[in-house]
C-alpha cells in the first residue's frame, strides 16, 4: 500500500479544503405573498408553487 513519504503542510490541507466551506441558502421571493422562501420548495406561508397552490393537510 503506497504510504506518504513527508507530512503534508498545514497550508496544503488548507487549500485543498477550501472549496468545502457550507454557502448560504439560495433565497427567493414567493409570487404569491411575497415572503423569502429557499427555491424549488412550496412556501411555508402560503403553500404556493410553481403557478398553482398545494394542499396541505392539517392533522391535528
Amino acid at each position: 500500500m503506497a504510504v506518504p513519504k513527508r507530512r503534508q503542510s498545514k497550508s496544503r490541507s488548507r487549500k485543498r479544503r477550501s472549496h468545502n466551506a457550507v454557502k448560504p441558502m439560495q433565497l427567493s421571493k414567493c409570487p404569491q405573498c411575497g415572503d423569502s422562501v429557499p427555491t424549488h420548495v412550496v412556501c411555508p406561508t402560503c403553500g404556493y408553487y410553481q403557478g398553482r397552490t398545494m394542499t396541505v393537510d392539517d392533522e391535528d
